[in-house]
């Protein structure tokens, strides 16, 4: 198992310097006139070459990301080349509410999907033919669509949450769980309808295997069946899909907390790949980079103790 963990840490940091390496030299080439939007149209010549200096963009490529390198190595990112801001600061006041909406996101596909999933493999018939038909119409329909939709029927229409805005659980649990009710619907649609669909299919399939033969007619009753020994060896697959979903949550939450204006990092990222704040969006690079490995090493673990056979792999 150590050796199980070791493999997926060291696949993890060399994702992270990989995608943080890359998108060092990518912001590079866009950040030549951030001085001159720093300081506006009105400063001379001599102010702008002046406020390069002093952000070191007057440096070698390789230099400027050798120095950025070792302060990242120390956790620390600077500051905004905008507001003067740390970065750490920037981001750890903006984590709060994306994490709010992800980890309960999470929460909800998991559960629903299994529900869903494994009454689709178990009952079939009308509730299968439903799960495709829902599988299909999730995927296609594009996450902004469904965010407009819910909130035109959920805070327009009938008034029952907030259209926009984020409450902290210090300002009231209440508070906080309608605060994020519909960002949380318009993410978990997609996710629920496409790992259902892969819960469905994996739990049919165990449930055509001999052991499974073997234990019914050893007498045992089908819900301890299915749920002690069936559903077990049919989580991998949907434990998978749920990582992969974790990623485009992430992804999607840039789209969703512009439309329900959440003090999130995807806003945070938003705002300053727009000015070119290259110290903010290299922070919010590794932040999130950090926290795909880490959903992805906890999924491995899982996956590992359902399926001994996944730490060999």
């Amino acid at each position: 198992m150590i050796s199980f963990i070791t493999r997926r840490l060291a696949s993890g940091v060399v994702v992270l310097f990989a995608v943080s390496t890359v998108t060092f030299f990518l912001l590079y080439f866009s950040s030549a006139n951030v001085a001159r939007e720093i300081l506006g149209d009105n400063a001379t010549a001599d102010q702008v070459e002046l406020k390069k200096k002093e952000l070191g963009l007057d440096q070698p490529l390789m230099s400027r990301y050798w120095d950025w390198l070792k302060d990242a190595l120390q956790g620390q990112f600077g500051a905004s080349w905008f507001s003067g801001r740390s970065v750490t600061d920037s981001i750890m006041s903006r984590l709060p509410a994306t994490m709010s909406v992800v980890l309960v996101t999470i929460i909800v596909v998991a559960i629903v999907s299994v529900l869903i999933g494994v009454a689709a493999a178990v009952r079939r018939g009308w509730v299968d033919r439903g799960l495709q038909v829902v599988s299909i119409a999730g995927t296609a329909v594009p996450q902004f669509v469904v965010a407009i939709v819910i909130v035109s029927v959920f805070a327009i229409r009938l008034r029952w949450f907030p259209a926009t805005g984020y409450a902290r659980w210090s300002d009231g649990p209440g508070l906080w769980a309608a605060s994020i009710t519909l960002p949380v619907l318009a993410l978990a649609v997609s996710g629920v309808a496409s790992t259902a669909q892969q819960v469905r299919s994996s739990t049919i399939k165990v449930l055509e295997m001999d052991y499974i033969r073997t234990l019914r007619s050893r007498g045992l009753g089908s819900s301890e069946v299915l749920f002690r020994h069936a559903l077990r060896g049919a989580s991998p697959a949907g434990l998978t899909v749920l990582s992969l979903h974790f990623i485009s949550i992430l992804g999607g939450v840039v789209v969703i907390e512009q439309i329900f204006a959440l003090p999130g990092i995807g806003f945070l990222a938003l705002e300053s790949t727009t000015r070119g704040d290259m110290p903010v969006l290299m922070g919010v690079v590794v932040y999130t980079v950090i926290l795909v490995v880490v959903i992805n090493l906890l999924v491995d673990l899982a996956v590992g103790w359902l399926n001994p056979k996944a730490r060999v792999s």
